[in-house]
């Protein structure tokens, strides 16, 4: 599975989604989420790591060169996972949004490393073998 966090449900319009930020602006919560009122974001990919089956989890991102070759890298092991039967694998991307952030690229981009990575922090989650 890939898993595109961008934070928002961008392809319809912005709304709020199960991995928004507390206090992150979007189009159902214009003045942020509030935790009393949507609850904390879900980190999926740990979510997924506590599931019998799960034999590789890694998040990454996209936001400068350096991390798309690792993403590339991290696709590509999953899917060799997959291939040999060893599990169910999941890569989570961390995506920036500037339209529906608001932002403009490089500040997006920015933005990932600087807040979204503190709630979802880069790397391995899980990786063993289930076969």
């Amino acid at each position: 599975m890939i898993f595109v966090n961008n934070g928002v449900y961008a392809m319809t319009g912005g709304q709020m989604a199960p991995t928004t930020l507390l206090e992150q602006v979007t189009t159902t919560t214009p003045t942020g989420r509030n935790s009393s009122v949507a609850g904390h974001p879900i980190r999926v990919s740990e979510v997924f790591a506590q599931l019998d089956g799960t034999s590789y989890l890694e998040r990454v991102a996209v936001n400068k060169p350096a991390a798309v070759n690792k993403a590339k890298k991290a696709i590509a092991k999953a899917f060799q996972r997959q291939v040999d039967g060893d599990g169910f694998t999941m890569v989570e991307i961390l995506s920036p949004c500037p339209v529906n952030w608001k932002m403009g690229t490089l500040e997006a981009c920015r933005w990932i490393d600087e807040v979204m990575v503190k709630q979802f922090p880069l790397g391995v989650i899980k990786d063993v073998s289930c076969s």
